[in-house]
């Protein structure tokens, strides 16, 4: 299996490629492939398919082309190839081997071709990565300014590409060759200067000089008619040679003797050292794997004019290796030398000073130390003056802000300066325009050759499984398994699984993964102890956080902060790499990081804190989800109430939140579970309940049993009556039905204990649900007869329409048609008073149309089911669409394709649910 973006948006198998569709599904995949691996919010898939207003529909839109994908790639045997379409909250991932897509494959090529010293191997691999071009990039998708601005990407990539190639052929006196394919290339690209200047050189090179003269007017005209501008310097340095004819294929002319001695000139204000290759870089990294990625990028940002690459990344991350090996790959690039300096912004020693490392490099430059300018700025403006002539590369790494590395820049037009740090460093792109290259984990196959590269292939070979889970203990980061490479090369009788073990243990594993004074922990001490007090005291806190991710109000629950003060806090800990920003108000923290954090934490309450703000957040939600329900449960005496939790606008947005924070909130219950906070436990998952409802059939009974264990244990008997007959009702969606009898036969009569007519009334038509499918439907109807006058003699609008609800199912089942149409009318009138959900009404409707194609009314039955699933397709109530259109599709006369269409579609999204 390959997946294509240079050319046509094309999934290629073994048997020929795959029926991908419309153009919005190739636009799709496109903007997944680009981010593979990584999460791709729908925000963003919306905005790759539309470039206006998208329609009202845009999300459910969305799903069905995911959908088709997942089933399009199911049938052509992606898992084979590691191939998998996976929904991670609001953002969907497309997870593959890197290996499987061209565009990666041509940027590897690249980068590789890049470091050959050999002229006739580089041009082997620029040939093969080429070849890879069927086309121009992304063809066949929607032309959004997100793919069209990929697409421009590329396609620069691959004219760079072609320029180097031409520069290859040059080296091996292939001058025809590099002729003929600069000039289809130029001829397509007119006003791309570096092509033309290419061509030029090589004509001249060939001896073609009156082709060369033609070419480069041909350019000058087209540049002043299209762009009213004159030719650049490479283009006019370019056309020079040609008209002073030098052959710049021949060595330099010695010149002849002077016939007398020239007038002597005023000497220079500085005296240097012969001309040589300055080198300051450190050695080759050993065991340095991958990266092709951010080579590829560090080449791209490294052109131009005076370019400032700004590699930044979390503490360990690797960033100082990626750029030394860059900088060995190109150090023919840099005959004016390659000068390097340890700003020592994250070490134990003190920050080297500007003028220090200034100085260093005017040593280094040849100058004598007598001849460096006492004053910093005098030494700074020497070092520009020496660095302006030359092809320099200046490497400074671990700065610890913008401010020292500013006054180390050369300014030389081809001077290229490499900037590593863990913050962000924004002040240096405002000031200096510095490109940022990030840099982040290792996926699990690169965490693995790593590995490998350190301990043996044959040893990593021996366990591939304990290797692939040592890599991912250790989160990606190359520093913890450089680390846990040296534990196991000390430690040579210990298997790969030994150490995995070892490492299983939260409560060792930051340990384990410190070597004498080097390791994560004391990486993080170095980055952590350069915080400012307030983002200090939130990143301690944030180790407490049992989920996965978390917003501006859990990061202020936690630190006993506000939301404002939160945010701020979390911006600085983001430009310093401890925290994620993988949305808008969404951060994550690095598994490593998170056990740091936690160890700095000694606040017992940090967790029940961070507890009580999810319960209270999920009871906000709930009661935005379903406005007529009474609050499911009351606050415990302890709770500490959060100073401020989100605020949620109405149904949709509850939805959406319950859905993204699924997760999370099921992590908080099962580390309430496991800290005995069992009246937090049960809160946390009754707190679900809208969710539940909605999802009913997504395996909620583990946890929901986990909530039952834990109201038993806190002594409540309505927790229990009510998370009985929830977990009754789940079970009976499931097929469980004995097993749900016996919860639901125990739910009314602790509900009656406990006096909540409420709580009784709901467990007794969940109760009937069982009743029903056990074949007793006369039973199951009075279950829900009397649930609804238990609900009407407390004033309960809300359940009593449910009792009425699932009573018109009852009649429905038996066929009892009129009774059905009586009832559900009367839970109709009672929508207002109950303030009734979407999905209620949906269901209601749905019913209604049941009745009356029962009583033979095939028009008025279908408009009632058409209708209901309009209203289901608007919110998003799958279950409700597929409810409606099923019965509906069995009708003769509705026969509709589109409604077969939408009815699959809604079916394919329930079922690729998670």
């Amino acid at each position: 299996m390959e997946f294509r973006l240079l050319g046509a948006v094309s999934v290629v198998t073994e048997v020929g490629d795959l029926p991908l569709g419309p153009a919005k599904r190739r636009s799709l995949l496109a903007a997944l492939l680009l981010r593979s691996n990584h999460p791709v919010p729908v925000e963003a898939l919306t905005d790759a398919l539309w470039d206006q207003e998208p329609p009202p529909r845009a999300r459910s839109v969305i799903q069905g082309h995911v959908s088709r994908l997942r089933s399009l790639m199911s049938d052509a045997g992606a898992g084979m190839y590691g191939v998998e379409l996976v929904t991670q909250g609001a953002a969907y991932v497309l997870r593959m081997p890197e290996s499987l897509l061209d565009a990666h494959r041509f940027e590897e090529l690249v980068a590789l071709a890049r470091g050959q010293r050999a002229a006739g191997d580089a041009v082997a691999m620029y040939q093969e990565a080429l070849a890879l071009w069927q086309g121009p990039a992304l063809t066949g998708a929607y032309r959004s300014a997100p793919l069209q601005s990929a697409a421009h990407a590329l396609e620069e990539l691959r004219l760079t590409t072609v320029e180097l190639l031409a520069e290859a052929y040059g080296q091996l006196g292939e001058y025809a060759r590099a002729a003929a394919l600069l000039r289809a290339e130029a001829a397509a690209q007119p006003l791309r200067e570096s092509l033309s200047a290419a061509l030029i050189r090589v004509l001249q090179q060939a001896g073609r000089r009156s082709e060369a003269l033609d070419w480069f007017h041909r350019t000058r005209r087209l540049l002043a008619e299209e762009l009213g501008v004159d030719p650049g310097r490479e283009l006019a340095d370019a056309y020079a040679v040609v008209l002073r004819g030098d052959d710049c294929t021949a060595p330099p002319a010695v010149p002849a003797a002077p016939a007398a001695p020239p007038e002597p000139r005023p000497a220079p204000p500085v005296k240097t050292a012969p001309p040589e290759t300055v080198d300051l870089l450190p050695r080759v990294p050993r065991g340095f794997h991958g990266r092709a990625e951010e080579l590829a990028a560090l080449d791209r940002a490294a052109t131009g004019e005076a370019p400032v690459c700004l590699v930044t990344g979390p503490a360990g991350v690797g960033k100082t290796a990626l750029v030394v090996h860059w900088a060995h790959l190109n150090r023919d690039r840099f005959p004016g030398g390659l000068l390097y300096a340890d700003l020592r912004g994250f070490s134990d020693t003190p920050e080297a000073e500007p003028a220090e490392v200034v100085r260093e490099f005017l040593l280094a430059l040849g100058v004598g130390p007598r001849r460096i300018p006492e004053s910093a700025s005098g030494a700074s403006a020497l070092f520009r003056s020496l660095a302006a002539g030359r092809e320099l590369l200046v490497v400074l790494d671990n700065a610890p802000g913008s401010a020292q590395v500013q006054e180390l820049l050369p300014g030389g037009a081809r001077c290229v300066t490499v900037v590593t740090s863990r913050h962000r460093l924004p002040g240096l792109i405002a000031s200096d325009a510095a490109r940022p290259v990030p840099v982040d984990v290792l996926g699990p196959d690169d965490g693995t050759a790593l590995l490998a590269g350190v301990l043996g292939a044959e040893r990593v070979r021996a366990e591939p499984g304990a290797a692939r889970r040592l890599a991912e203990l250790c989160g990606g980061l190359p520093l913890a398994l450089r680390v846990a490479a040296a534990r196991l090369t000390d430690q040579p009788e210990w298997s790969l699984s030994t150490l995995s073990g070892e490492l299983s243990d939260e409560s060792r594993r930051l340990g384990l993964l410190d070597v004498e004074n080097t390791g994560v922990r004391a990486a993080l001490r170095l980055t952590v102890r350069r915080l400012p007090a307030d983002a200090a005291h939130h990143f301690a806190r944030l180790g407490r956080h049992p989920g996965t991710h978390f917003d501006r109000y859990t990061a202020a629950a936690l630190a006993g902060t506000d939301p404002a003060a939160a945010e701020a806090a979390l911006e600085r800990l983001a430009a310093a790499h401890l925290v994620t920003r993988a949305a808008p108000d969404r951060w994550t923290l690095h598994d490593l990081v998170r056990l740091y954090a936690r160890g700095l934490d000694a606040d017992p309450d940090t967790l029940v804190r961070a507890l009580d703000h999810s319960v209270a957040t999920a009871l906000a939600a709930a009661d935005a989800a379903e406005p007529g329900d009474e609050s499911c449960f009351p606050l415990p005496d302890d709770h500490h109430a959060p100073r401020e939790i989100r605020r949620f606008t109405g149904r949709d947005e509850a939805m959406a939140w319950y859905e993204s924070e699924r997760e999370g909130l099921t992590l908080a219950a099962v580390a309430a579970d496991a800290a005995g906070l069992h009246s937090r436990t049960w809160r946390l998952v009754l707190g679900m309940w809208p969710q539940i409802v909605w999802r009913v059939r997504e395996g909620w009974s583990p946890l929901l049993g986990t909530a039952l264990a834990a109201a038993r244990a806190d002594g409540d008997l309505r927790a229990q009556s009510r998370i009985l007959a929830l977990l009754g009702w789940v079970l009976t969606e499931e097929g469980r039905v004995p097993e749900a009898l016996a919860h639901l036969e125990a739910a009314p009569v602790l509900a009656a204990r406990a006096g909540d007519v409420r709580a009784q009334a709901t467990a007794l038509v969940n109760l009937s649900l069982a009743q029903a499918a056990l074949g007793s439907p006369q039973e199951a109807a009075q279950e829900c007869a009397d649930a609804a006058r238990l609900a009407r003699s407390a004033g309960d609008p809300y359940t009593e329409r449910l009792a009425l609800y699932h009573l018109t199912r009852h009649h429905l089942d038996c066929g009892a048609w009129k009774a059905a149409l009586v009832t559900v009318a009367a839970a109709q009138k009672l929508d207002e008073a109950a303030d009734t959900s979407v999905a209620g009404r949906v269901l209601l409707i749905a019913a209604a149309g049941e009745a009356l194609l029962g009583m033979g009314d095939e028009a008025g039955g279908a408009a009632r089911l058409r209708e209901a699933a309009d209203t289901a397709e608007a919110c998003g109530f799958d279950d409700g669409v597929v409810r409606a259109l099923g019965v509906l599709l069995k009708v003769p006369t509705a026969a509709d394709p589109q409604l077969q269409e939408r009815y699959d579609n809604a079916l394919a999204r329930l079922q690729s649910r998670p």
